[in-house]
C-alpha cells in the first residue's frame, strides 16, 4: 500500500455519512464512508477507489484527485497534500479552484430538507448540489461535468440547450441576471487572469452567442446576488422560488440557495418536490392549508 492509498483509505474512514449527506443506514461495519459511496460521490469506479487505496494506481488525474477531494470534504491544505501524493502540482491562486471547504459542505447538507442549494465555482461551473436541488432541477449527473455551466446555460452556443434543469424554468428578471452573469464573469477574469478555463468559456461565449458578445463590450464588472424564478416542475407544478446568491471567500465560491415563503402554496410544493426527489410521474394534486408539512 502506498502513502496515497493509505491517506484515501484514513479520510474515508473518518468521513461519516451524516457529514457526507448520505443516509446512516443500520447496519455499518464502520462509521466511515464505503468505497462504493465514495466511488459515488466522487464519479468514479468502485474499482478505481479499491485499486488507488492498494496501491495499484498511482497516478491519478488531476480531475479525479479534484473530485476525491470535494467527495472527502478536505480542507485546502489537505487537497495540496492529496495532490503532491498523486504528484500533480496543487491549483495556483491564479486558477478558478472546484475545492469545495467543509464549512460549505455542512450548509448544502443541512439546508437538503428546505432549500435547493448548488454551488458554483468562479466561472459558474456547477460543482456540488444537494438532494433538495436534484429534487427541483432533475439530476445534474445526467449532464456530462464539463457542460454543467450557468453561463452556457444563459448564453447557449449553437442551439444547444439548457442542461441545468431537465424541465423549464424561467426568470422574472432574465435582462438583468444576464447582464449580471457577464459581469462576473469580467470580474473573475481579474481575479483568475491565468485560468485556461475560464478563457475557454469566454471566447466560446463571445464568439458562438451574440447577445454574450454585446453585453461583453459594455466592460461592466458586478456580481450575481439575486433573483425570482419559476420552475415549472413535472410532479407538482410551477413553483415560484427565491434566488439568493452568496460568495464564499479568496475562492469566489457562488452558493447558491432557492427557497420559496415560508406558509405559502409554494412553499408546500417545494416540500413535496424534495420529498419525491428526482421524479418520473406526477404526484397526487396537493392540498395546501391545514395539514401542510413541516
Amino acid at each position: 500500500m502506498t502513502e496515497l492509498g493509505t491517506t484515501l483509505r484514513a479520510w474515508r474512514d473518518r468521513l461519516t455519512p451524516a457529514a457526507a449527506g448520505l443516509p446512516s443506514g443500520r447496519s455499518r461495519r464502520a462509521n466511515g464512508l464505503r468505497r462504493e459511496e465514495l466511488a459515488d460521490l466522487a464519479g468514479i469506479s468502485v474499482d478505481y477507489v479499491v485499486r488507488l487505496e492498494q496501491g495499484r494506481a498511482t497516478t491519478p488525474s488531476e480531475q479525479v484527485v479534484a473530485a476525491l477531494a470535494r467527495a472527502l470534504h478536505l480542507t485546502t491544505t489537505e487537497r495540496d497534500h492529496l495532490y503532491r501524493l498523486a504528484r500533480i502540482i496543487p491549483p495556483a491562486d491564479s486558477r478558478i479552484s472546484d475545492h469545495i471547504p467543509p464549512g460549505i459542505h455542512r450548509v448544502v447538507n443541512r439546508l437538503g430538507d428546505n432549500a435547493a442549494v448548488a454551488v458554483f465555482a468562479a466561472d459558474w461551473q456547477l460543482i456540488s448540489w444537494n438532494r433538495g436541488w436534484t429534487a427541483l432541477f432533475g439530476d445534474p449527473c445526467a449532464t456530462p461535468p464539463a457542460l454543467r455551466n450557468f453561463a452556457r446555460d444563459t448564453f447557449p452556443v449553437d442551439g444547444a440547450t439548457p442542461t441545468l434543469s431537465q424541465w423549464p424554468v424561467t426568470s422574472c428578471t432574465s435582462n438583468t441576471i444576464d447582464a449580471a452573469i457577464v459581469s462576473d464573469l469580467r470580474r473573475a477574469t481579474g481575479r483568475f487572469p491565468g485560468d485556461r478555463r475560464l478563457t475557454t468559456l469566454i471566447n466560446t461565449l463571445a464568439t458562438g452567442n451574440a447577445h454574450f458578445a454585446t453585453l461583453w463590450a459594455t466592460g461592466a464588472v458586478g456580481a450575481h446576488r439575486e433573483d425570482h424564478k419559476v420552475v415549472h416542475h413535472p410532479a407538482v407544478g410551477p413553483i415560484n422560488v427565491d434566488c439568493d446568491v452568496m460568495t464564499d471567500g479568496d475562492a469566489e465560491l457562488k452558493i447558491v440557495i432557492l427557497t420559496a415563503t415560508p406558509g405559502t402554496e409554494d412553499d408546500t410544493k417545494l416540500r413535496l418536490a424534495i420529498i419525491a426527489g428526482n421524479p418520473v410521474a406526477p404526484l397526487p394534486t396537493p392540498v395546501y392549508g391545514e395539514g401542510m408539512i413541516s
